[in-house]
């Protein structure tokens, strides 16, 4: 399996292209100067274009992909907001951006030529938007709004429309602050990483109701640890049996094991990381993981262990000013 890892630093306005080698080494491939600060990337779901939120024009990028994984632009389309978060539905029809400076979530159609176009629809009063995540089914668009404490939902409809769902909301515990998401592929259960609290929430996607409830929440921190709390981002193996969620205050990243329901976790260790590490990604055969440190500048592959989960550093490569997100495209 070809792999490439795509960084992007806002700080130095680069997307940085690596070759992931079969034994978790990178090779560079290409780093694109971006006219503004590249955040926020998401690659299509018929893998032929990444899609890339920049501000402070703000706007989404597609980035054609090539066989070798490089990139060129292809086109734009402009944004409601400051993009904080963007992703797709799972057919590549739309694309979501998640603005928390702008407190909304838009759609953007997709063309058939894949590139996005300006948003068919906004929704505001979502104070702290942070990211917008569509479930397994591609019907349900999960939205965090970490400033109120809530993760609202919204049914997408065939013509891309978002309406709420009958259950317009879940809310977690006061000053959680609710931030990013992840799937088990079963599509029975998500799970939230915290912000402010630096916990993980699993939520089943369906109870004996029919509803969305929490069914488990886990302090993601060391015993000892009395910093303040400030988690950023979580990602789930491939294969659904290991989930990984960090904190930048401590720079550490958590490994859970997951139950093979999906449907409880259980702390496994914590691997120290580069400093401030804002975003990171498992590649597509679930063997790495790459970390970037928003203060170090540099990334870092890590390969997972079968057993437990637990995380091996191999090496680091520096990348551009302030890496913040990490995306890997499997080619071919």
């Amino acid at each position: 399996m070809k792999q490439v890892v795509y960084t992007a630093s806002p700080e130095s306005q680069q997307i940085h292209a690596w070759q992931l080698q079969e034994d978790g080494a990178l090779t560079l491939l290409q780093v694109t100067d971006v006219a503004g600060q590249v955040q926020p990337m998401v690659v299509s779901p018929k893998k032929d274009f990444l899609y890339v939120g920049v501000r402070p024009n703000f706007r989404v990028l597609a980035y054609r992909i090539a066989a070798d994984g490089t990139l060129s632009e292809a086109g734009e389309a402009p944004l409601p907001g400051s993009p904080t978060h963007i992703s797709t539905d799972r057919q590549g029809n739309f694309l979501f951006c998640g603005s928390y400076n702008d407190a909304c979530v838009s759609i953007s159609p997709i063309g058939s030529d894949g590139l996005p176009q300006a948003p068919s629809q906004v929704i505001g009063g979502l104070e702290g938007c942070h990211s917008a995540n569509i479930d397994v089914k591609n019907q349900t668009l999960f939205v965090p709004a970490l400033k109120q404490d809530r993760i609202c939902l919204f049914q997408l409809g065939n013509d891309g429309s978002l309406t709420p769902a009958a259950q317009a909301q879940v809310t977690t515990v006061e000053g959680a602050g609710p931030r990013h998401m992840a799937f088990h592929p079963n599509g029975n259960y998500s799970y939230c990483v915290n912000e402010l609290d630096s916990s993980v929430d699993v939520w089943a996607l369906s109870n004996a109701h029919g509803e969305v409830e929490r069914v488990q929440s886990l302090n993601m921190m060391p015993a000892d640890f009395s910093g303040t709390r400030w988690a950023a981002d979580i990602h789930l193996t491939p294969d659904g049996r290991f989930l990984y969620a960090c904190d930048r205050t401590s720079s550490t990243i958590t490994v859970f094991s997951v139950s093979e329901d999906g449907g409880l976790l259980n702390i496994e260790g914590f691997q120290p990381t580069e400093t401030q590490p804002r975003g990171f990604n498992i590649d597509n055969s679930g063997k790495y993981l790459v970390a970037a440190g928003q203060k170090s500048h540099h990334i870092e592959v890590y390969k997972i262990s079968d057993d437990r989960g637990l995380l091996t550093p191999l090496a680091r490569y520096a990348v551009g000013q302030g890496p913040m997100w990490v995306v890997i495209h499997s080619l071919g």
